[in-house]
Parts: structure tokens; C-alpha cells; sequence
């Protein structure tokens, strides 16, 4: 990946350029931002810059291959049919090479799906940071920068972040460390403390849309369509292409959220069929169970723009044909949004914490329904 590969960001590829040929690289960064948005492509091209500044064409060949001895990789991992037992990011690497060149904006669901975990608890683990450790401990094999990439920081444990506190506090001569997250939150301060931050915004349509006509070779309408679509996610605008989005089974079970929750003021058998919902949510993997109400979370948000008539920021076109957001909008109005979003927030934290499914999903069905009919 180069930066010329990735699309948008301009101005933080400057930044990023300017700081190697200055000789101002920090040696702990952190960049926050969704995969859709091109970080990982981001923070390797930042990598090649460092490692093949003064070198030739044989070191551009290395870092094409993902085989650069000197730039290191770690992300989330767990035991699947072929690593039965303490797995590590090195168990993985023909699979993450595989992922960098075909899928480098894909998503963490799309890496655990790559290598069959979906349905386990990944996680970067102590191991992991003891062989990172004992890696950046050796000297550099080109006798200049050594780089880390940990992708997926905001997985690192307790025990695992900690182990790396030592080593970003007191780096070996020339190692940089670039982590990558999308929740800055779940990296422990004593950590982040220590990174300089870069932020990484998500893309805009235009960029996307650019991108769409010059890589998949799209015409402009449709490209424009699905860019908007894609909330600023180029892999969201690939997958539509495809029709391989996750949205599209996110868009049928929030209707029938919403349906139900309507329906049960009227009838009271419509409680079983929530809690049947919750039951049918709760029976996918907790990453899943994240993602889809993140989506229920932007679905409201949409609604509600509508419903205030800000057209210009409503980009959610409905699949479902017998769903209309415009009918649904007015019930989204400023009494409702705030509380709704607190309830989806609030059950995307207990289920990060190992929550039970059932009981939050059905708390959270149920809570809906009252708040829906709740008098304006």
C-alpha cells in the first residue's frame, strides 16, 4: 500500500509525509479512526515511508509483500480448527497477508471471518505482548527503523497492555509504534497518554464516489449513490456493490423491532414476539450484536434528521420495499432520540462486557416499545 493507493485523506498523508522527511517521527502513535476510512492503508504507507526512506526499490518490494523483517504486525486472534491452543498473530500471517492485499479496508468482522472466529471472544492477549516484546528487543535486520502495527489496539487486554507500557515508555534506538483503534477509550490512558493522536475522519462521498469510478469502474450515478449510502465506509460501498453488506439483514430485524414495538400497544401477544427477537439477536456473536445496534443507533439518528426536515443529511435510502423512512420519521422527534440513544448505548456496553444477550436485548425491546409510545 502507498499513499497514492489510498483514497481521500490528503491532508493527513502531507502530514504523515512531512513528518519522515522532517526527521519528527514520534515513536508511539495512535491513530483512531474505522477501518472503512482507510487507516490500516494509511499507517502502512506511513511505515514504508520510514523504513524505505533511503533504501531502494528491493524495500518497496518487501513492504508490497508484507515480508519487510523489520515491520511488525499484531492484531486480534483466537483459536480456531487449525490453531487449536495460545494463538498469536504469527499463526496468521499467510491469512493476513491474504486480507492486507484483498480487503486492507475491511473490517474487524471481516478479519474473524477471514480466519473462522466469528463466534469466540478475540483479543490481542499477554502472549502476543510478550513476542512483541522479545521482536522489537532484537536489533533492526536493515540497521535502521523497526515499525509495529497493532491493529485492533483497542482489543489489547489488561495484562497485555500493560506488558507494552514498559517498552512504549522506553523504546529500543529507532522503533516506532503505530496503533490503530476505533474506540480510543478501550485503550488504557497510561498507554495513550504516551501516543501522539491522529484522528482519522471518515471519507467523504466524493472521495468515495471517486474512488468507485476509478477502481471498480462504476458509472458516476450509481457510484454517487452508493458513496452517499456508505457513511463515509469504503468497504460499506464495496460490499454494496457486491450486495454482501450486513446492512441488508440489519434493515429487516430493526423493522421488525420497530414493527413489534408499535404493534404491542394493541396487542399484548407482541411481547413474545420482542422477546423472541431478543432471543433470535442474542443467538449471534457479541461482535454482530455491536455492529447491529450501532446500525438501529444511526437508523433513529437518520429518522429523526428527516423528521426535522434536514434533508441534506440524510443519506439511509431503506431496501425493504414495504418500509418507508418517511413514515417512520415523525415518530423520531427530539423527546424520543435522546433516551432511545441512551438505551442502545447503554446495551452495547453491557454486551462488551459479557452481558447476558437475552436479558439485554429483551430489556432493551421492551424499553423501546415504551418509549415509542411514549406522549410527545
Amino acid at each position: 500500500m502507498r499513499y497514492q493507493d489510498i483514497i481521500g485523506l490528503e491532508h493527513l498523508k502531507k502530514h504523515l509525509q512531512s513528518t519522515v522527511e522532517n526527521g519528527r517521527i514520534a515513536h508511539a502513535q495512535l491513530f483512531i479512526g474505522a477501518t472503512g476510512s482507510g487507516v490500516l492503508p494509511l499507517a502502512i504507507s506511513y511505515a514504508r515511508g520510514i523504513l524505505c526512506k533511503d533504501a531502494g526499490d528491493r524495500c518497496d518490494s518487501q513492504i508490497d509483500q508484507v515480508a519487510h523483517p523489520d515491520l511488525h504486525f499484531a492484531y486480534p486472534v483466537a483459536n480456531n480448527a487449525r490453531v487449536k491452543d495460545k494463538a498469536v498473530a504469527d499463526d496468521f500471517i499467510t491469512e493476513w497477508r491474504e486480507f492486507l492485499q484483498k480487503q486492507s479496508y475491511g473490517s474487524l468482522a471481516d478479519w474473524y471471518q477471514k480466519i473462522e472466529i466469528e463466534k469466540k471472544q478475540s483479543k490481542i492477549g499477554v502472549l502476543e505482548a510478550k513476542k512483541i516484546v522479545s521482536k522489537l528487543s532484537l536489533k533492526s535486520y536493515e540497521g535502521g527503523y523497526k515499525v509495529l502495527i497493532i491493529w485492533g489496539a483497542d482489543k489489547l487486554n489488561t495484562e497485555a497492555s500493560n506488558k507494552l507500557l514498559k517498552l512504549i515508555e522506553e523504546p529500543p534506538a529507532k522503533t516506532v509504534f503505530i496503533l490503530i483503534a476505533e474506540d480510543e477509550d478501550q485503550i488504557i490512558n497510561t498507554i495513550k497518554s504516551r501516543c501522539q493522536l491522529l484522528h482519522i475522519p471518515k471519507l467523504s462521498s466524493e472521495a468515495i464516489a471517486q474512488g468507485l469510478v476509478e477502481r471498480q469502474q462504476l458509472d458516476s450515478t450509481r457510484a454517487q449513490q452508493i458513496a452517499r449510502q456508505s457513511n463515509g465506509d469504503y468497504n460499506k460501498a464495496l460490499q454494496s456493490i457486491n450486495n454482501e453488506s450486513e446492512d441488508v439483514d440489519f434493515e429487516q430485524w430493526f423493522v421488525t423491532w420497530v414493527r413489534t414495538a408499535f404493534a404491542a400497544r394493541g396487542r399484548k401477544s407482541a411481547i413474545n414476539d420482542l422477546i423472541a427477537w431478543a432471543e433470535m439477536i442474542a443467538g449471534k456473536n457479541r461482535e454482530t450484536q455491536k455492529r447491529f445496534l450501532s446500525y438501529c443507533l444511526e437508523y433513529f439518528r437518520q429518522a429523526m434528521l428527516l423528521n426535522y426536515k434536514a434533508n441534506s443529511a440524510v443519506y439511509l435510502t431503506p431496501q425493504m420495499e414495504n418500509f418507508q423512512l418517511e413514515k417512520f420519521a415523525p415518530f423520531i422527534d427530539g423527546h424520543r432520540i435522546q433516551p432511545i440513544s441512551d438505551e442502545i448505548e447503554k446495551a452495547i456496553y453491557h454486551i462488551e462486557r459479557n452481558g447476558n444477550g437475552k436479558v439485554i436485548l429483551t430489556d432493551l425491546a421492551i424499553g423501546l416499545t415504551r418509549l415509542i409510545h411514549k406522549p410527545a
